[in-house]
């Protein structure tokens, strides 16, 4: 069904709309099995305020080789959630599985990437992708040449001997992806990974990431604020709410893949995106100020007005 033809009565329900196409993917999705679970999951800890409850009840079933994006306003506890998927972060009830097996902290079937440049500086690129492998006991002629081919896979082969203090911000995420990946996890974990970058390398490294997990057997969860982000790259979008951070809607993304930059202004897009922005930034209540006035002095003569 188009969403051109939905009536104004019914746009509010537009993102549930999917083709035949989207609707047979997302058929064939939920018949590939289970690779990670959160059951009752809830995570609590100590701060300068108290106990701070950053996530409650969480319940999510994700499948080999999805492509789930996390998102949510301030506060929901969207990197918590990654951090206790990985095993950096321990639970207050309920539990993670990761292939039916609970999660009791870091493994090698799990890699993560970060908002943050985390490459050591000493290390040439190569050296620093085999770093897991290293870890592993893989001996130095194989782990080279793997990490040689993760390096090809990102598109920095060329760079294999240069150093992180070289390379742009993109350049440096993807050699973190291809560390990450290098160690044979089954799902890569990613807390905002492009959220330092300039839009036009965001993009880039959003078709980066698309490219590679078209190639990779590996399933993915995706930390971030950006709505567009979310919709270009998910399967899936887990949308939290906060203080607690507990699930608000899981939604079919009903865009076809694959997904390009020139799908923003097609009418699923949009539908997506006007739902995901009235669940994060809710309309106030009748009377209720959009948002609290900030306590501003006057700095300017009176009569200077702007608008």
């Amino acid at each position: 069904m188009s969403l051109a033809s939905q009536n104004p009565s019914s746009l509010d329900l537009a993102y549930r709309v999917q083709s035949e196409a989207v609707a047979a993917r997302f058929t064939k999705l939920h018949t590939r099995p289970v690779i990670l679970q959160a059951e009752h999951l809830s995570c609590e800890f100590d701060s300068e305020r108290g106990r701070v409850t950053a996530l409650r009840d969480i319940n999510v079933s994700i499948h080999r080789r999805e492509l789930m994006c996390v998102i949510g306003p301030s506060g929901c506890g969207k990197s918590t959630f990654a951090r206790v998927i990985a095993g950096l972060q321990p639970v207050s009830a309920g539990r993670i599985l990761v292939d039916g097996q609970p999660v009791n902290g870091p493994g090698p079937d799990r890699g993560m990437v970060f908002q943050g440049y985390t490459l050591f500086p000493w290390l040439t690129l190569t050296q620093n992708v085999r770093f897991g492998l290293d870890m592993q006991g893989r001996s130095d002629g194989p782990a080279d040449r793997e990490a040689r081919q993760w390096l090809d896979l990102v598109g920095l082969g060329k760079f294999h001997d240069s150093y992180p203090h070289q390379l742009s911000g993109g350049m440096k995420q993807r050699v973190a992806i291809a560390r990450a990946l290098a160690a044979g996890p089954k799902i890569l974990l990613m807390d905002e990974p492009f959220g330092a970058l300039d839009p036009s390398t965001r993009a880039q490294m959003q078709a980066h990431l698309l490219e590679i997990w078209r190639n990779v057997d590996i399933t993915i969860v995706f930390i971030t604020h950006d709505m567009d982000e979310a919709i270009l790259l998910a399967d899936r979008i887990l949308v939290l709410k906060a203080n607690p951070g507990e699930v608000q809607e899981f939604i079919e993304v009903p865009v076809p893949r694959p997904r390009r930059l020139d799908q923003f202004a097609t009418p699923e897009f949009q539908a997506m995106r006007k739902h995901l922005d009235s669940l994060i930034h809710p309309a106030p209540s009748a009377g209720a100020p959009d948002h609290a006035p900030l306590p501003f002095i006057r700095l300017t003569q009176a009569g200077d007005d702007v608008e």
